[in-house]
């Protein structure tokens, strides 16, 4: 059984997919790029910002299912540019206990949606 995870302090989605699915214990969340759900406008007018907003979003995706970045057990990050990657890694790291940080793969890419710079999905488990 799945149970579709959804909240307005995250972006809507934009085609056919949920923010997230719920299947039994694991929580699936689609890629989240730098959209402010409430104005609806990128953030992208530098690395540091456009990643805290897709961190913020991911954020409220978890609290709609009851769970936090603790229970993150994997994520997958895809950049335009492996430049950028230092700025994302410290930013997405100071979300997580680097103790117990999830499993997670970085990947370039030739592009994103909406050519944003950074797009994270992640599991999580409670």
């Amino acid at each position: 059984m799945k149970k579709i995870i959804f909240t307005e302090k995250a972006p809507a989605p934009i085609g056919p997919y949920n923010q997230a699915v719920l299947s039994g214990n694991t929580l699936y969340a689609s890629g989240q790029i730098a959209i402010n759900p409430a104005s609806g406008e990128l953030i992208i007018d530098n690395i540091n910002n456009e990643t805290t907003q897709v961190m913020e979003n991911i954020a409220a995706i978890l609290e709609a299912a009851d769970m936090t970045f603790e229970n993150v057990v994997k994520a997958t990050i895809f950049i335009m540019d492996m430049n950028n990657f230092g700025a994302i890694n410290t930013i997405y790291g100071s979300y997580f206990d680097e103790k117990t940080a999830p499993a997670r793969e970085t990947v370039q890419v030739a592009c994103l949606p909406k050519n944003v710079n950074v797009e994270i999905s992640i599991i999580a488990v409670k």
